[in-house]
């Protein structure tokens, strides 16, 4: 074996092209190294019309295929199909046979979807092998009544080594009439290069076939029936590896069991026209043509051009949606604002409400609202992700706290209201105490100049992600409502898929090496790598997103759906075949996100008996905190932190820390842009942080979140089209073109912003950003004037991270044991982006147990300690601390 591989530079140097009809991608079940878009690239490249994808069980790789179709130079056409696993109808008692199904229209197509998911959910076989990664997984089966009852707009292939036809041949117990009564069921038949069938001469199975010249012999049946029976002899190659050189990369990929024996397959590649035709020159120059050329694309002509995937979005889920969510948009506006609208507030209703309406997003915004009044009604609150804070009717319609309005006050009595539109303030809350000039009353303070742009698009139209955080007690619950709501064979799981990594591709590598004595290469591990990574391991199932598919659709016209790791356990759960990245944008999709924070605020409500809604959000001491722990009564001695955060959600990492005690925020405006700079890319270090060092620029107009680009630029006298471009992107990592930098730098925007924005890699949205503050503020303002109820809620809500045998000895015992896993793993605190995912998963746990001991330390140092429950004890400042079993651990007491 070469250490020295590189890719081959062939050609199809052939007049007339063939087709290949049996190719499999990395998509399949662990058993090719075929790249999608590699695949096509090739295939164009040699000139080729078509290529057909048939990954066995599955059709994963369908996204991948249309879209490089869709960006290749070439108009090369994509066939849609599958290898399946064809049973008799005892399907449960019987071995399978191969077939290839190719979809010929969009009727096939929808076909082939069903047969996917009838397979998965209904047909599959139990595996249990000697390797892990198929423990107890179930192969997906296709009966033959089935296969009828569906096989409209399908055609059907024989397949190779592994199909009915050339097995019943290589047995050698069928009469020919059986031999035509089989072959007869197929639209072609299919013959391939003999060195796929060599597993035939080692198998006792086939006891008859010992030679080449035997193998040679079962195509020269096949071919003979095909001529018989009056159908299509097609010559295809089961490609699971693109060239020659690419064999040792499928055979470690499948030596990953524990057998003895590795079995190269080196013929699996993609032959070219010249190729294919010297593998078949035994049948004859013309013969070998006819199988080779002009069947397969007599098939491929048969086939028209589909896609796989819709491009528009089926959006008509609930009946009257419009008419629901402009009137409650405008009842509730106003409410708050009046009868005699503001004119800012009027317009940017107009502004939201046309693309809301026009493109059918207002299932989405209603769906949203009846999940979050749900919650609500359960008691839990909720925060979003992402940008929906950006949308005004998303905040009217009681979606999101997150208020995007110029910063203002308004009276909730006579509906006066005053708003800043020049930048003045980010933040309304940051604005000072203010009575109504016309009723006396306290007006209230809110707004966060967030640009609708920044949600849907300058023009709107981009499909919504609602993202929301809800309570993870409150999940299951709102799975339930939304099942309640749309039927449960209308709301599926978003499906995810799990791809071999570098790291586990170079472990297979390893174990294969050393099983056969060899050391390879540095060179030659990173080819095999960069031919394996990325290789589909599993499916499963995306933590919080759920699909919703609109009455009058049948779910197969978008995507076949299954249960997520092809295991038993999973029954119960149906998720999306394709991965949800690749449906976002033709079903709407809710991320019911499970977070412990709304189930902390809940927890702190009832130990204190105060609202969360009624904290102000101007608080001096809850302020402090975020840049001192004066207001905690500890030094930053005693605690190791100057700042006062640990517990506090999203603020009690060290580098967030860092930032805080850096920057020293007196504004809630300012903490929304520490957030910012904590999930930004390239925003803080060498960027942000010396600007602010060098008093280059202050807080207030430091980029912080990629709104704060648009708004900025346009209170700079932008035209708002050029600062949403500007925005996009930089925030995409972009940097600005030199157009845009001629127009920014003629308005009087200075070098330093300009220069900032080249460097940014990545911003985070002010939507986001300032629901996350919003939240972690009120965690805040509980750990200051409620501190007892906050430490109890904390331990009762992340007891799994609680060290009850180190913190209830006492804070010396809790500072030696930080000391100790401080040691232990250097790198604990490090920034997480700067992690490989494999550490940082192994760090995840022990960083738990290690924030649970410094909010523990905290706890002991403000004078509160844990005892054993004393069922006699009554006083009212005893806080319990719960298991999720609802079991009474713990109580906190107050200062002694």
């Amino acid at each position: 074996m070469s250490d020295n591989v590189c890719a081959q530079s062939r050609n199809d140097n052939a007049k007339v092209k063939r087709v290949e009809l049996s190719v499999h991608t990395k998509m399949g079940p662990m058993d090719s190294v075929v790249p999608v878009r590699e695949l096509i690239r090739t295939a164009s490249h040699w000139g080729w019309d078509a290529i057909a994808i048939t990954d066995h069980g599955s059709v994963q790789a369908f996204p991948d295929a249309m879209y490089a179709a869709e960006y290749n130079p070439f108009d090369i056409k994509v066939i849609y199909g599958m290898e399946g696993a064809l049973t008799e109808d005892h399907y449960q008692h019987l071995c399978a046979n191969h077939i290839t199904i190719l979809a010929k229209n969009m009727d096939g197509l929808h076909n082939l979807y069903r047969l996917v998911s009838l397979s998965h959910l209904f047909f599959g076989r139990c595996i249990v092998s000697q390797s892990d990664l198929y423990s107890n997984r179930y192969a997906p089966r296709i009966p033959r009544s089935i296969l009828k009852e569906h096989r409209e707009g399908l055609l059907l292939g024989s397949s190779g080594a592994e199909g009915e036809l050339i097995r019943a041949i290589a047995s050698c117990h069928y009469e020919d009439e059986e031999l035509i009564t089989v072959a007869r069921f197929y639209d072609y038949l299919e013959i391939q290069p003999i060195g796929n069938y060599a597993h035939l001469l080692r198998s006792n199975e086939f006891p008859h076939i010992n030679t080449e010249e035997d193998l040679r012999d079962i195509n020269r049946k096949v071919a003979a029936l095909a001529k018989k029976l009056d159908k299509l002899l097609v010559a295809t190659g089961d490609v699971h590896f693109l060239h020659p050189e690419d064999a040792i990369c499928l055979e470690v990929l499948t030596a990953h069991n524990d057998s003895d024996e590795t079995i190269p397959q080196p013929s699996l590649f993609l032959h070219t026209t010249e190729e294919m035709l010297k593998a078949f020159e035994y049948l004859g120059e013309e013969a070998a043509y006819e199988a080779v050329v002009t069947n397969s694309r007599r098939i491929a002509d048969m086939i028209e051009r589909i896609k796989p995937i819709p491009y528009d979005l089926f959006d008509s889920i609930l009946p009257n949606a419009d008419e629901e969510i402009k009137t409650m948009a405008y009842k509730r506006a106003h409410e708050l604002y009046g009868e005699n609208l503001p004119e800012i507030v009027q317009n940017r209703l107009d502004q939201e409400l046309t693309p809301i309406l026009k493109h059918g997003f207002s299932s989405l915004y209603l769906i949203a609202h009846k999940l979050v009044k749900k919650s609500n009604d359960d008691g839990y609150s909720v925060f979003v992700r992402g940008s929906v804070g950006a949308s005004f009717v998303a905040t009217i319609a009681g979606i999101t706290e997150v208020n995007p309005l110029a910063p203002h006050w308004h009276c909730t009595k006579c509906h006066y209201s005053e708003f800043i539109t020049d930048g003045t303030y980010n933040s309304g809350f940051d604005l000072p105490e203010k009575n109504c000039p016309n009723c006396g009353e306290p007006l209230i303070k809110d707004g966060h100049d967030i640009p609708f742009a920044a949600f849907l698009g300058y023009d709107g139209d981009k499909v919504p992600d609602i993202d929301i955080n809800y309570s993870d007690e409150e999940r299951p619950e709102l799975c339930k409502y939304i099942e309640r709501l749309f039927g449960k064979d209308k709301v599926y799981a978003a499906g995810t898929i799990e791809t071999l990594s570098e790291p586990e591709m170079r472990r297979y590598i390893q174990k294969y090496f050393d099983k056969k004595g060899e050391t390879p290469s540095e060179n030659f591990i990173q080819y095999i790598v960069n031919r394996c990574v990325g290789v589909k391991k599993t499916t499963g199932v995306h933590s919080a997103g759920i699909y919703i598919v609109p009455q009058e659709i049948d779910v197969n016209w978008v995507t076949p759906v299954q249960h997520p790791e092809d295991r038993l356990e999973f029954s119960d759960v149906v998720t999306t075949h394709f991965d949800y990245h690749s449906i976002s944008h033709c079903l709407v999709k809710f991320d019911i996100i499970p977070h412990k924070v709304p189930t902390c605020l809940k927890l702190l409500e009832e130990y204190t008996h105060r609202n969360h809604r009624t904290i102000p959000f101007n608080d001096p001491e809850t302020l402090s905190i975020f840049r001192s722990t004066e207001a905690l009564g500890v030094s930053p001695e005693e605690l190791g932190t100057k700042i006062g955060t640990f517990g506090i959600p999203n603020f009690y990492s060290l580098n967030t820390r860092q930032i805080l005690d850096e920057t020293k925020p007196t504004y809630f405006s300012d903490i929304v842009k520490i957030s910012g700079f904590c999930h930004g890319t390239e925003i803080w270090e060498n960027n942000m942080q010396d600007a602010l060092r060098d008093g280059i620029c202050t807080m207030h107009d430091a980029i912080s979140v990629r709104d704060d680009i648009m708004m900025y630029l346009i209170h700079k006298g932008i035209e708002p089209s050029i600062a949403f471009k500007a925005m996009e992107s930089t925030r995409k990592g972009k940097g600005l073109k030199p157009d845009v930098v001629e127009q920014l730098k003629t308005s009087g925007v200075p070098e330093w912003y300009i220069e900032a924005c080249q460097k940014v890699k990545y911003l985070f949205p002010r939507a986001h950003a300032t629901s996350y503050v919003m939240m972690a503020y009120r965690i805040a303002y509980y750990k200051v004037h409620y501190p007892a109820a906050f430490y109890a809620a904390y331990f009762s809500v992340y007891d799994e991270a609680f060290d009850a045998d180190v913190i209830t000895v006492g804070k010396e015992a809790v500072k030696k044991r930080i000391s100790e896993l401080s040691a232990k793993y250097p790198d604990l605190e490090e920034d997480s982006r700067k992690l490989s995912w494999e550490r940082y998963e192994e760090l995840k746990p022990v960083l738990a147990k290690f924030f649970a001991l410094q909010v523990a330390l905290e706890m002991l140092l403000r004078g509160f300690t844990i005892e054993p429950i004393n069922p006699n004890h009554s006083d009212t400042e005893q806080f319990i601390i719960f298991d999720k079993y609802m079991k009474p651990l713990f109580a906190v007491h107050g200062k002694s």
